[in-house]
């Protein structure tokens, strides 16, 4: 039961580090242009 007190700020700290990561890669422009990124892998160069 005292392992509780461990786990769950740690969950909350993942969850926190994870939704800033997506935070920070919307704004940096990351996922602007997914469908352009995926078609050029298919076109000769």
């Amino acid at each position: 039961m005292d392992i509780l007190y461990l786990l769950i700020p740690l969950s909350v700290v993942l969850v926190l580090l994870i939704l800033g990561g997506l935070w920070w890669a919307i704004y940096q422009g990351q996922f602007e242009s997914v469908e352009q990124e995926g078609e050029r892998i298919l076109h000769n160069d």
